[in-house]
């Protein structure tokens, strides 16, 4: 199985960005985490704060892999494109949001993505992406 992580803007900033919201843990740290819980996966990352470069990501694997997880970041709740991306491609999407969305301000209670993907999780922290892989494995 290969599956391919996608993380939007700021996210690199993870371990370092607001701590009492996103923790204090790298993404790259919990990648390997996650590679080694998961040794049956392919595993791939990917992450930009570029939208267009998130929308040629999508477009490239989209077609060659079993999952996508896609934290697109406050691209969620701003980018038709993304959105539009995610409905274009035949491989299933999992959106993933490390905090609970829909607990904070207003304009993050939306999305542009969800229409198109297989499901959401959010609000778990980075517990969030581990359901997600897990939701590809049966």
């Amino acid at each position: 199985m290969k599956l391919i992580i996608i993380n939007g803007p700021n996210l690199n900033l993870l371990g370092k960005r607001e701590p009492e919201v996103y923790g204090s843990t790298t993404f790259e740290d919990y990648f390997v985490q996650l590679q080694q819980k998961f040794p049956q996966v392919e595993l791939e990352y990917f992450q930009s704060n570029i939208e267009g470069e998130l929308i040629g990501k999508i477009q490239e694997v989209g077609f060659a892999h079993d999952g996508i997880v896609l934290n697109a970041a406050s691209y969620t709740h701003t980018s038709v494109g993304i959105g539009d991306a995610v409905k274009a491609v035949n491989t299933p999407v999992v959106e993933v949001h490390i905090s609970n969305t829909h607990k904070r301000e207003d304009f993050r209670h939306v999305s542009y993505i969800s229409s198109g993907a297989k499901g959401v999780i959010l609000g778990f922290g980075l517990q969030s992406y581990d359901l997600a892989i897990q939701s590809f494995l049966g």
